[in-house]
Parts: C-alpha cells; structure tokens; sequence
C-alpha cells in the first residue's frame, strides 16, 4: 500500500519549494565536500604553521559539520529529501577533491577557493527564495555567505608576504 503523505502549505509553491531544495542540495554538496577536505587537511597538514592550521582547520570543519545539518533540514522542512551519499555529493558540488596530500599553503589556496565556492552556490540561490518570498532560506543563505566570504579573507591574509 502506497503511503499517503501530508499537504505542505507554508506559503511557498510546490515548484518554487522543488527549486529551492534544489540549490539548497547544491549548497549542502558543496558545504560537504569543503567540510571532508578541511577535516583532511586539518589531520595531514605539516611545516612551521602546523599548530595555527591544525587548530584553524578543526574550527572549521566543526562549523562545516554543524551547517551542514541546518542545510539538510531547511530540505526538510521544503518537502524534499537532502541528498546524503558521496555519490550525490559528487554529482551535485562545485568543488573538487584535493588530490593527495598538499603543502600547507597549497591546502590554505584551496580552502580559501572552496569557500568562495560555497559563497557563490549560496549566492545562487538567492533569487529563487526571493521570488517565493521564502525568509528562512534567505536567512541562512545570508548567514552562509557572511561566513564563508569572512573565512575566504581570514584564509587568504595568511598568504600574503
């Protein structure tokens, strides 16, 4: 027997919830696959910044860890599902795995560019909670991008010479 599930009437139509889960997925692939690459780095990082990144690194995958189910929920609460596998996460984020272990400064490049990333997929989505006059999604997406523009500068002042 086919399970019959309850109307979501929160103001928001079924297609404009359907797109905005959609860039939320996006969003939620991407903020995964930054949190696993800041854990990784933050395990593997080596050289005379060692404790700064070390402790940089696990304040941020912390934060990551704890976006990431506020994202997942906010699917949720639209009627969606939130993608959940590597596999998905693969299909659907921006940024690329590191490919084995870089120097220091090279894992600070590409956390600073995979939080530009993570800022730009947030960013992307804006449009389509305005238009459904969506405040909660725009409220995090505010909150996301605020974060990650202010850790993308954080991350890159320690670059420059």
């Amino acid at each position: 027997m086919a399970k019959k599930s309850f109307p979501i009437d929160i103001g928001i139509s079924k297609d404009d919830r359907k797109k905005i889960a959609d860039g939320l997925s996006r969003l939620l692939a991407d903020s995964y696959t930054l949190y696993l690459k800041t854990h990784n780095f933050h395990w593997n990082v080596t050289g005379p910044m060692f404790q700064t990144l070390h402790l940089m690194f696990e304040a941020q995958y912390t934060e990551l860890a704890l976006a990431v189910d506020l994202i997942a929920e906010r699917i949720r609460s639209l009627g969606h599902f939130a993608p959940g596998s590597y596999s998905e996460f693969g299909a659907l984020s921006s940024i690329k795995e590191a490919k084995g272990v870089p120097a220091a400064k090279e894992m600070i490049k590409h956390l600073v560019q995979g939080h530009e990333a993570v800022a730009k997929t947030a960013r992307g989505i804006f449009a389509a909670a305005d238009k459904a006059s969506d405040e909660a999604t725009a409220d995090l997406l505010t909150q996301r991008i605020q974060l990650h523009e202010k850790t993308s500068w954080m991350l890159r002042s320690l670059l420059e010479e």
